[in-house]
């Protein structure tokens, strides 16, 4: 029989967080984060990472487990999640995978094997010579003529997704879009609840803008500082984050706090919509509108127990 599997996803703001531990909580669950920057320590505030005091005696895993300095992609989650996911099933819980990382989530879902392409070191070195001397938006911009769906769903600042989708190109003439896609059809091998949840545009937005007030107000420039004194700098994946880079330009005297606050909801506001374009591929995503429920999770936690149950995942 094929194992449960229950996946919570959607862009940032929308509620995931909450809508998790509730639901662990009402099925012996525990909580797989499948977020590219919770996993790092010290970096609370920005990455709107559940604290101990709020995990409602839930078990998380995949937070707090690096230091800013380690090196983290879907790779390396893969191997993290499914090492976090024989635990839980041993201890006889259901494994709940909650984040906005659609390609981390897939690698889960449909077990995607990676190609491991031969690399062709000058090529790479040329892009990231492209990327320190014009910049990482010049760099991105490359993507549009031989990948527009990478383009369209991989930030700008993510240097090292945006090498290896040019990488691939170069090494098979195909777009690693395809390959992921491709991967992405195979049947999953679990007994699988794939929900998304999402919520007008609008609404949506003015949670993130409230949500990053609160971060600035919570301590954000001084959980940065401590960062910065602590040798840790742009040039580290995990300080490419939103809201660090943001506010190290602050804090380097390139930005006022004003303009990095403005930058950062902007980002925040563009990630979310990007989160939302890679999900919508997501066939066999159930997706839960919000505002249909009237706001309420209560509701929802409702709709997807009888899903639970439905489907025998108990």
């Amino acid at each position: 029989m094929k194992k449960p599997l229950i996946v919570i996803a959607g862009p940032t703001a929308s509620g995931k967080t909450g809508l998790s531990i509730k639901l662990a909580q009402a099925i012996n669950g525990a909580i797989i984060s499948g977020d590219s920057m919770q996993i790092y320590k010290s970096m609370d505030i920005g990455t709107a990472k559940v604290m101990p005091d709020e995990m409602g005696g839930i078990d998380h895993y995949l937070i707090d487990e690096l230091v800013p300095s380690d090196p983290y992609n879907v790779h390396l989650f893969q191997k993290k999640a499914k090492e976090a996911m024989r635990t839980i099933y041993t201890k006889g819980q259901i494994p709940i995978i909650v984040g906005g990382t659609g390609f981390y989530i897939q690698s889960i879902v449909y077990d995607i094997e990676f190609d491991d392409t031969l690399r062709d070191d000058a090529y790479r070195a040329c892009l990231e010579k492209l990327a320190r001397t014009m910049g990482a938006v010049n760099l991105h911009e490359k993507l549009k003529a031989c990948d527009m769906v990478s383009y369209e769903t991989i930030h700008p600042n993510n240097v090292k997704r945006v090498i290896r989708a040019l990488e691939y190109y170069h090494e098979t003439g195909k777009p690693i879009s395809s390959h992921n896609m491709n991967e992405a059809q195979k049947e999953s091998p679990y007994n699988l609840l794939f929900y998304v949840l999402t919520m007008d545009r609008t609404k949506l937005y003015s949670r993130i803008d409230t949500r990053v007030d609160r971060m600035i107000e919570a301590g954000l420039v001084e959980e940065v500082e401590k960062l910065k004194s602590k040798g840790y700098h742009q040039g580290m994946v995990s300080m490419q984050g939103i809201g660090y880079k943001e506010i190290l330009d602050f804090l380097d005297g390139k930005i006022d706090i004003s303009e990095a606050t403005l930058q950062i909801k902007r980002d925040s506001r563009r990630f979310a919509k990007r989160q939302l374009t890679w999900f919508r591929r997501e066939k066999i995503a159930k997706w839960l509108d919000i505002d249909a429920y009237d706001m309420n999770y209560e509701i929802i936690l409702e709709k997807v127990l009888k899903d639970i149950e439905v489907n025998q995942l108990l």
